[in-house]
C-alpha cells in the first residue's frame, strides 16, 4: 500500500497553523533542487549553504507573518527567493556570477544510481562532466536558463517570471544555448556518450 503524499499547499497551511513538522517535510522535499540551483550560480559550498539557509529563513519569516500568497506554487516561490538572494550577493560584491567547475562539490553526486554498475557510473560521470564544461562555456544569460530549466526543473513561464524577461526571451536563450552547445561539441570534436 502506497503512502499518500501531502501536497506542498497542504503542508504550508499546516505549518501556518503551528505544525513545525510540515516545514521540515517541505525543506526535505525540496532541499536538493534549491541547494543545487544555488550552487550552480555561486560555485562555492560555504556560500551556497549560507544562501540556502537565508532562503529558508525568508520562507519561514514570510510564512509566520502570513504573507505567503503563492498558493500551489511553493517551489517556484522558494526558487525565486533563492535566485534573488544570489543576485543580491553578486550586487554586494560587484561582480558577475562565476560558473567555474569545482572539484569539491559535484552536482551529479546527489543522483542515485541504484541499478548502474561501476562502469556505467563512470561513463555517466564523464558525460555529465562534459555537459557541465559545455554549460560553463555559454554566455551568462544562456547558462542561467539552462540551469533553471534542467537543474531546478522550472518551467519557462517560471523562468521568465524569475528572471524578469518574456517567455519568448527565455525560450530564445534556451534555443541559443542548445545551438551553442552543439557548435562547441562539433568544433572541439567532443564525444558525448
Amino acid at each position: 500500500m502506497s503512502k499518500k503524499v501531502i501536497s506542498d499547499t497542504a503542508l504550508v497551511k499546516q505549518y501556518m497553523t503551528g505544525d513545525n513538522k510540515a516545514l521540515s517535510i517541505l525543506i526535505s522535499r525540496h532541499r536538493d533542487k534549491v541547494y543545487t540551483s544555488i550552487y550552480m550560480f555561486v560555485k562555492e559550498d560555504a556560500l551556497a549553504e549560507d544562501i540556502f539557509q537565508d532562503t529558508f529563513i525568508k520562507v519561514i519569516d514570510t510564512l509566520r507573518r502570513g504573507k505567503y500568497y503563492e498558493d500551489g506554487k511553493f517551489l517556484p516561490w522558494v526558487m525565486r527567493i533563492a535566485y534573488n538572494l544570489c543576485i543580491d550577493h553578486y550586487r554586494k560584491v560587484k561582480r558577475t556570477p562565476n560558473f567555474a567547475n569545482s572539484e569539491e562539490f559535484d552536482i551529479f553526486n546527489v543522483l542515485k544510481y541504484n541499478e548502474d554498475n561501476a562502469e556505467q557510473r563512470m561513463i555517466k560521470n564523464q558525460t555529465y562532466a562534459k555537459v557541465r564544461a559545455l554549460i560553463d562555456e555559454l554566455p551568462a544569460e544562456q547558462k542561467e536558463v539552462v540551469i533553471l530549466r534542467h537543474y531546478a526543473e522550472m518551467s519557462f513561464k517560471e523562468i521568465s517570471k524569475l528572471t524578469d524577461v518574456s517567455i519568448n526571451t527565455a525560450l530564445g536563450r534556451m534555443r541559443y544555448a542548445l545551438i551553442n552547445m552543439r557548435k562547441l561539441i562539433t568544433e572541439n570534436a567532443i564525444p558525448i556518450r
